[in-house]
């Protein structure tokens, strides 16, 4: 079986201030953290030999995996001195890369057929296939030009809508061979779009593309992380089902008076306290608390978040330990860990809040 390299070490910078301390992969998705998704999925189809090419704030991720074994995975950490580039960060696993292999973006939540993936790249005797996805606006991508049995033509970076000739656009999955990592040279930053792959065309090397229409998302800002969870909770992705419109945790607390509609995820440890209205889809980590005549929307808490009375709160998303304080109002809003709102403060729309301390990054 193959094995896959998952690329988690970029810094989420445009996630911020989500991740100002927590690793993008550790991001959680329906109070999971966005890699074991990924790690799920690949089990599922028979890939039990992962490596993480790792980079930013590493530990968390290996203080929850470990070597993979709750999973059913065995895991190997890969740490880069310095980012080397998407092939580059590839090039630096290279010694555990003995076979056919994936390789993932750990940003993008998708569904995809790993078994149908490869099974089209050995049919093909590739030594590289690419997963396409369509997109609406493909000028913000990279265009892959293919014949009609897939095989690659060109490549085109971010074309002007326009021009493109395709909507099908590089999804962040390829299958590699293990020999095509000779061409990466040792230690340099080195891109598989911009410079390996267009290589391997150039030597009239055998480059496919397997064209999936399967559920794709680029989890990079907060617009989307939401959108994420809005599409996984409508059930607009076939490998993630919620099967009841409210599924609520262990050790919750819940007055009868509250009121929820849509789907409602609400993890273990939670007290949701008299009068609140819950309008899905709504995710609240473990261990919140939702005061009194409280109103939330739209929105994703991650732990330990504290909603006071008569507070309202749309759209928005809240990583760990934020307080939210008596009569608030936030709509659109993205607050870091520790935030806190004070009493009746009403957050402007749009707003990005870090963690006290941190200063703001460019997103």
């Amino acid at each position: 079986m193959p094995k896959a390299l998952i690329l988690v070490g970029g810094q989420g910078t445009r996630l911020r201030p989500l991740t100002c301390n927590t690793p993008k992969p550790m991001v959680p998705v329906i109070n999971v953290p966005f890699l074991e998704h990924v790690i799920r999925n690949l089990r599922q189809h028979g890939v039990a030999e992962i490596v993480l090419a790792q980079h930013h704030l590493p530990r968390p991720m290996a203080d929850y995996f470990g070597d993979g074994r709750r999973f059913g995975v065995s895991l190997t950490y890969v740490m880069e001195d310095t980012p080397r580039g998407t092939a580059g960060a590839v090039k630096n696993a290279e010694r555990y890369l003995d076979c056919t292999f994936f390789v993932l973006n750990g940003d993008i939540f998708h569904d995809r057929d790993f078994t149908a993936i490869l099974d089209f790249h050995q049919r093909n005797q590739a030594k590289a296939t690419i997963v396409l996805t369509p997109v609406e606006d493909p000028s913000a991508y990279g265009v892959v030009e293919t014949d009609a049995a897939g095989k690659v033509r060109a490549f085109i970076e971010k074309p002007k809508r326009e021009e493109a000739t395709s909507n099908m656009i590089n999804a962040g999955t390829y299958v590699l061979e293990p020999d095509v990592l000779h061409r990466v040279p040792e230690g340099v930053k080195h891109s598989f779009e911009r410079e390996l792959f267009p290589g391997l065309l150039q030597d009239n090397q055998p480059v496919y593309a397997y064209s999936c229409r399967n559920y794709w998302m680029d989890t990079g800002t907060p617009e989307k992380y939401l959108q994420l969870h809005r599409d996984l909770l409508d059930g607009k992705c076939e490998g993630y089902v919620v099967h009841r419109d409210v599924e609520v945790g262990a050790g919750c607390r819940i007055h009868p008076s509250v009121k929820m509609s849509g789907k409602v995820v609400i993890a273990d440890g939670c007290v949701i306290e008299e009068g609140v209205e819950i309008d899905g889809p709504v995710v609240l980590g473990a261990h919140c608390r939702v005061g009194k005549g409280a109103h939330v929307s739209d929105s994703v808490l991650w732990e330990r978040v504290t909603v006071g009375a008569w507070a309202r709160m749309q759209v928005s998303a809240l990583a760990n330990d934020c307080v939210i304080g008596e009569g608030a109002r936030l709509s659109d809003a993205v607050l870091g860990d520790h935030v806190t709102v004070d009493a009746g403060m009403v957050v402007p729309p749009g707003a990005r809040i870090h963690p006290p301390g941190e200063e703001p990054h460019a997103t």
